[in-house]
C-alpha cells in the first residue's frame, strides 16, 4: 500500500462512516470483494452460498443481461458499486440503467462508478433478506429507483416493487398470462415462478414474448430518438 492509504483503518462490520470515507477504505482494500454503505453503516456479508445464492444470481443477471441485448440504450451490470448519496454506496447483485444519453437517471462518473439512482436494481437475497427489504428498500425509494427486484431464495419467492408517488407499491402480475411486466421497462417480462425454480427455458419463453411485443418496439424507438 502506498503511505497515503496505510495510514487508512481497515472496514469493519457496523462501521460508521460518510460516504467519502467508506469509499476511500474500501478502495484501499482490494480483497475485499464485496462491502456496502447503508445509512451511514458498513455491512460486509458472508460468503455466499451455491444454491441460496450464486446459482439464483446468475440466472436472475442473465434475465436482465439478455434483455439489454436487444434493448439499445439500456445496460445491466453485476455487482457494481452505486454511489447513492452522501450516506449510501450500496453494491447491488445486478443493476439495470437506461444509459445516460438516452435520458437514464444515472451516470458513470469520472472514476468509473455509477452515481445517481439506477432505474433498476436487483437482489438475490438468502442470509440478507433482512436488511435487502427493510433498510436497503427504504434507502432506494428515498433515491428514487424506479423499480427493485427482490429474489428471496429461502422463502422461494420473488417480489417486485415499482416506484409510485415516492412509495415501492408490489408489481401485480399481468391476469392475462401471470407474468410480472416492467413498467420503466417495457417488454422486459418474467415468468417470476419459473424463475424461482430455475426452469431458464420458460424464463426465456416470456421474455422472448415480451421482446417481440409493440410496447419494446415502441421503447427501442424512444432510446434512439433520444440519443440522437
Amino acid at each position: 500500500m502506498t503511505p497515503k492509504t496505510a495510514k487508512l483503518p481497515p472496514l469493519e462490520n457496523g462501521d460508521r462512516l460518510t460516504a467519502d470515507d467508506f469509499h476511500a477504505r474500501y478502495a484501499a482494500m482490494p480483497h475485499i470483494k464485496k462491502a456496502e454503505l447503508i445509512d451511514g453503516e458498513v455491512f460486509m456479508p458472508s460468503p455466499t452460498k451455491w444454491i441460496g445464492h450464486g446459482t439464483p444470481h446468475l440466472d436472475l443477471g442473465w434475465f436482465l443481461k439478455h434483455y439489454t441485448v436487444f434493448t439499445p440504450g439500456t445496460t445491466a451490470g453485476d455487482n457494481a458499486t452505486v454511489r447513492l448519496d452522501l450516506d449510501n454506496e450500496p453494491q447491488p447483485d445486478v443493476t439495470m440503467i437506461i444509459d445516460p444519453d438516452c435520458g437514464g437517471q444515472a451516470e458513470v462518473d469520472a472514476d468509473d462508478y455509477l452515481s445517481g439512482a439506477p432505474e433498476l436494481v436487483a437482489e438475490v437475497s438468502g442470509t440478507s433478506a433482512g436488511i435487502d427489504l427493510n433498510r436497503k428498500f427504504d434507502v432506494y425509494r428515498r433515491n428514487r429507483v424506479r423499480e427493485y427486484v427482490v429474489h428471496r431464495t429461502h422463502d422461494g419467492e420473488l417480489d417486485w416493487f415499482v416506484l409510485r408517488r415516492g412509495r415501492f407499491t408490489p408489481l401485480a402480475a399481468d391476469p392475462a398470462d401471470g407474468l410480472l411486466k416492467s413498467e420503466t421497462f417495457p417488454g422486459l417480462w418474467l415468468d417470476a415462478a419459473a424463475l424461482v425454480r430455475g426452469e431458464l427455458p420458460a424464463v426465456l419463453s416470456a421474455l422472448t414474448r415480451g421482446l417481440q411485443s409493440a410496447e419494446h418496439a415502441t421503447f427501442v424507438k424512444t432510446l434512439a430518438k433520444r440519443r440522437r
